[in-house]
C-alpha cells in the first residue's frame, strides 16, 4: 500500500507538537507550510511538513481514517 500524501491537521499538530486548534488556526491565516483547502477540508502536505521538520514522518500509529 502507498504511503499517503497529506496527513491531517490533527496528525500534524501531533507530530509539531502543538495543539489542534493552534494548527487549524496557523493554518487558516496561512503559517502552516503545506496546507492544502480540499472544499471545507484542510490536509496538509506530508512532505512540507517532513522538510519543516528536518525529518520523515513515523505515523505507524496514526489513524488510518484520518490521513
Amino acid at each position: 500500500m502507498a504511503t499517503a500524501q497529506t496527513v491531517s491537521v490533527e496528525v500534524a499538530a501531533q507530530a509539531l507538537g502543538i495543539g489542534r486548534n493552534t494548527a487549524y488556526q496557523l493554518a487558516r491565516q496561512g503559517k502552516l507550510p503545506g496546507v492544502i483547502a480540499l472544499g471545507k477540508r484542510l490536509v496538509v502536505s506530508r512532505a512540507a511538513l517532513e522538510q519543516l521538520l528536518g525529518a520523515k514522518l513515523d505515523l505507524s500509529t496514526e489513524d488510518k481514517g484520518a490521513a
